[in-house]
């Protein structure tokens, strides 16, 4: 495939972001998959057991962005595979989705060592895999998992958890990790009271 053979050529650096997404947008989803799998762009595929790329509906409604693949991820390839899956599916009851609705990704495709946050030249090195599915899912509303998800994907901008934007011509929703809600127990009313507030966004 021609466009493969352009993705593969590009130089083994984190540079070029609007090229670098340009060419996966025209390769397809399935050239994106292939691209993070064999990434080596940052140090972080040197530890990593599977590469995550993502899971969920190739037709969006809602997207939503974690931080980065946890040990159980990391095993079996699949984000939010853990604890903190099952507070996602939770929340995805909770919010009236079907298995049609939504994706789930995280900004890093590999997890960090000891299941540290991604540094910023992590996260920027990911990025035209994360913009590129995006690009191609085209869900109506990105939500944002955490603080991370915000500084990877809208970095000038300081969001209030659920307190919808338009970003670059789409609408996005910050809310809580679902990891936060395992360890705060109180904030799960708080979160279900963001997702009652914002339901007409995918309803």
């Amino acid at each position: 495939m021609k466009e493969l053979e352009i993705v593969a050529a590009e130089e083994e650096n984190c540079g070029n972001f609007e090229e670098r997404v340009q060419k996966l947008v025209e390769a397809g989803y399935e050239t994106v998959a292939r691209e993070a799998i064999a990434c080596t762009r940052c140090p972080l595929h040197k530890s990593a057991t599977k590469r995550v790329i993502g899971k969920g509906s190739c037709n969006p409604k809602v997207m939503f962005i974690g931080e980065a693949p946890g040990k159980t991820e990391d095993e079996t390839g699949i984000p939010f595979n853990g604890r903190a899956g099952k507070k996602l599916d939770k929340m995805v009851e909770y919010m009236g989705l079907s298995e049609e609705d939504w994706f789930v990704a995280n900004t890093v495709k590999c997890r960090p060592p000891e299941n540290r946050r991604p540094k910023a030249s992590e996260i920027e090195c990911c990025k035209p895999f994360l913009i590129a599915q995006i690009t191609l899912l085209d869900p109506e509303i990105i939500i944002l998992l955490g603080n991370t998800a915000e500084k990877a994907y809208c970095p000038e901008r300081k969001l209030e958890r659920g307190v919808p934007v338009e970003y670059e011509g789409r609408m996005i929703l910050k809310l809580y990790h679902p990891a936060a809600l395992i360890y705060t127990a109180s904030k799960i009313d708080v979160q279900k009271a963001f997702i009652d507030k914002n339901r007409d966004l995918w309803q």
